[in-house]
Order: structure tokens, then C-alpha cells, then sequence
């Protein structure tokens, strides 16, 4: 049995987009409606905190230390050690009426990958999937979701999987790291809420493997490279967000929670919910890269072999 551990209390309302920091040996995430980010260091345990105008989305790292920071407005560029905000931009004709940015994660490429989501009544299909360079340029790859979701790439940077939380649905497509196209998305799993929780935030291993945080469902899924759900991890608490690789090792799995949209009885059964969760796995996960630079994951390889889903 998997040990899950309370890395760091908190009572975050909605806990999200957790971020490693290899150079800094930092665990970075989001409260999204506080709004602030927040830091952990591994070595002693030291926080900080950065409030930020507006709801943020999701975040990363940029190649020269500042965050790219998702937010009702657009996309902007934070620099922690000043608290400076620099907007860059933001997709033609977004934010919609009652959407706003969701999950978000550079890409092997360097490119910021973002997605929206209908946040007024999470039913409509508005929410669209953009491409974001570091010159600020904007790109839509995919749209018509109802909440885009679950970012990552494979290992070789070729393979790019995601979801639709509300479709309750995990996606693959291929990935174009010279130009940063998308190709037409695949159904990897259909997923059961009362199993799985819904789909949620997503990071893979060098194994080919997808980890799901499955909100509302209290689990972590381990989706192999075919599909197949191997492995469930319960955890203490029903709102898990979203997991992230890090540690000296990258085998250490640190998942953001949530409380908003939990019930009194599961806030009383679930106190530790809005906490960072960690727990240690086998096999080691996908560096992410930071925002105009360029993972050494992301050199010219072979693509991975079409999935068969």
C-alpha cells in the first residue's frame, strides 16, 4: 500500500497547478481564488507567499526566473522577488462571457500550452485549448471542451494527453515539437465518477504512464501507456487537483486539494482538504520545462508509435 503523506497543511480554497523547482529545490502552487501562489522548500520547509489582482488559472516557470501566470485577464509574466506584473497577452476574444484559463503547463518546447473552461455552470462546450510563445503570440489547438484539463507530455515530447473533466474523458494526440501543432485528439479513457472521481490535473513518468488526480473521487489514477487504468492510490482527502513530479529523484508525487464544492459532512470527514499531499512512486516523472526554454527531453527523437486506444 502506497504511503500518502500531509506535506503542508493548508485550507487553500481550491489548491492547484503545483510546480517543481529543480534549481531551487522548491515546490511552487496556487490557491486559485485567494489568489496567490505559494512556496515550499524541500531542504528546511521555508514558505513564501505572492497575492495576486485577480483568479488565476494555472502557472510556470519562465527561463529567466519570473512565472507565467494564467489569469482572468490573459496571460502575465510575474517576477517574485519584486511582485512586478507584466501583461502579454491574451487569445482573441477571450475570456468568453463566464469562462476563464484552467490548467496550464509549458511544454518540452517551450511553449505554454492553457486551456479554458466554462466556470458558470460547467456545461457549455466554450473552452478552448491555445498555444502561447514567449513573444506572445497565440495559437488555438483544439476547442469545444466544457473544461479543458490534464496537461502533460510523454517523455520524448511527442505525445500529449489531457481532458475534459466535465466530459469525463482522457484525451491523446500527437505533437509537433518544431511547430507546436496538435493533432486530432484521441480517446485514450472514458472514465466512471463513482471509480474514478472525474479528471482532473495529470502528470506523466518516463514510463509512459499518466497519473490523474480524480476530484471528487478521493484517488490518484495510473493510466498506462495503452490506456489501461494499472494502479489507484486512495488518498486523505476527495478533492485532489492535481499531481506533480519532483524531489532529487523526480519519484515524488506532490498533489494539490481543494475544499470549495465539498459538502459540510466531507469537509468534517476530510479535514486536512485545501492541504499539499506527497507520496513516493517507482518510477520517475517527465521534467517540465520552463516557459521559453527548451527541455534536453525535447532534442529530435524518433515520435513515439501511434497509441492504440
Amino acid at each position: 500500500m502506497t504511503s500518502v503523506e500531509v506535506l503542508i497543511e493548508s485550507r487553500a480554497e481550491l489548491g492547484e497547478s503545483p510546480v517543481w523547482d529543480a534549481e531551487t529545490g522548491c515546490l511552487l502552487w496556487a490557491d486559485l481564488y485567494a489568489p496567490a501562489i505559494e512556496s515550499w522548500r524541500l531542504a528546511d520547509g521555508h514558505r513564501q507567499r505572492w497575492v495576486l489582482p485577480e483568479t488565476l488559472g494555472s502557472f510556470g516557470r519562465c527561463d529567466d526566473g519570473r512565472l507565467v501566470v494564467a489569469m482572468r485577464s490573459g496571460i502575465h509574466l510575474f517576477e517574485p522577488s519584486s511582485g512586478a506584473l507584466e501583461f502579454l497577452c491574451c487569445p482573441p476574444g477571450e475570456p468568453l462571457a463566464g469562462t476563464r484559463f484552467n490548467d496550464g503547463k509549458v511544454g518540452p518546447d517551450g511553449r505554454l500550452l492553457v486551456g479554458t473552461m466554462d466556470e458558470q455552470c460547467r456545461s457549455r462546450p466554450l473552452g478552448s485549448l491555445y498555444s502561447v510563445s514567449r513573444s506572445g503570440e497565440t495559437t488555438r489547438l483544439h476547442q469545444g471542451f466544457i473544461v479543458a484539463n490534464g496537461l502533460a507530455w510523454s517523455a520524448d515530447g511527442r505525445r500529449l494527453y489531457f481532458s475534459d473533466t466535465r466530459r469525463d474523458t482522457l484525451y491523446v494526440a500527437d505533437y509537433c515539437l518544431e511547430s507546436g501543432a496538435m493533432g486530432a485528439p484521441r480517446v485514450m479513457a472514458v472514465t466512471d465518477p463513482a471509480v474514478h472521481g472525474r479528471p482532473d490535473g495529470g502528470a506523466t513518468d518516463v514510463a509512459g504512464g499518466y497519473w490523474s488526480a480524480g476530484v471528487f473521487g478521493g484517488v490518484l489514477n495510473y493510466w498506462d501507456d495503452r490506456g489501461r487504468l494499472a494502479r489507484q492510490v486512495s488518498l486523505p482527502c476527495t478533492g485532489p487537483t492535481m499531481p506533480c513530479f519532483g524531489g532529487p529523484d523526480m519519484k515524488t508525487l506532490f498533489v494539490t486539494t481543494l475544499r470549495k464544492g465539498l459538502s459540510e459532512a466531507d469537509l468534517a470527514a476530510f479535514p486536512l482538504s485545501g492541504s499539499v499531499l506527497a507520496l513516493e512512486v517507482e518510477v520517475p516523472g517527465v521534467p517540465v520545462s520552463t516557459f521559453g526554454g527548451v527541455s534536453r527531453h525535447a532534442e529530435p527523437a524518433p515520435p513515439s508509435p501511434p497509441a492504440s486506444l
